[in-house]
């Protein structure tokens, strides 16, 4: 079983995105006392073989990750409203429940914070109909902060760290 899990839904790869999700893993694994290094799971990267028939390995090995994983840090770009295609593609390969057992922390990035709703609870829906526990509060990052995010993520992840030991103690 995979400790803790990134999985970054950006179009590009290696993105800002995947800096600032990897800096809120880092941060929440250090709150909650996690001293396993997350694995990071960049969607971008594993392209046009998410729409394949036949995936290949690296998109089987990225779903067995994921589905095994006990913490699941998802961070998507805000895309018309929502959250991008690409983490689509990539969750609808999961099976029914394919997060149960699995604590979901919801990341995305919005051009202004106050439209950000729509996305967190898309993700949140999206999360919790695959049966994780999706805790609360999510990180929600204006684009301007992925420049310099460590002082929003550490504020954060000071107020996520108790539910998400909470969950974690419960899930496994």
């Amino acid at each position: 079983m995979t400790r803790f899990t990134v999985l970054v839904a950006a179009p590009d790869a290696h993105s800002a995105i995947r800096t600032a999700a990897a800096d809120a893993a880092a941060a929440i694994a250090a709150e909650t006392g996690d001293s396993t290094r997350p694995h990071v799971i960049d969607l971008a990267e594993l392209g046009p073989a998410l729409l394949a028939a036949d995936t290949g390995r690296d998109v089987i090995d990225a779903l067995d990750t994921v589905r095994t994983s006990e913490v699941l840090l998802v961070a998507s770009p805000q895309v018309h409203g929502s959250y991008t295609g690409l983490l689509k593609v990539f969750l609808d390969r999961l099976p029914e429940l394919g997060l149960a057992h699995t604590v979901a922390v919801p990341m995305a990035v919005v051009e202004d914070l106050r439209n950000g709703r729509n996305i967190d609870e898309d993700l949140r829906v999206v999360l919790s109909d695959l049966g994780a526990w999706v805790v609360e509060p999510g990180l929600l990052l204006a684009r301007g902060e992925l420049g310099d995010a460590r002082g929003v993520i550490a504020a954060w992840s000071e107020v996520a760290a108790p539910a998400l030991r909470q969950a974690v103690a419960v899930a496994v």
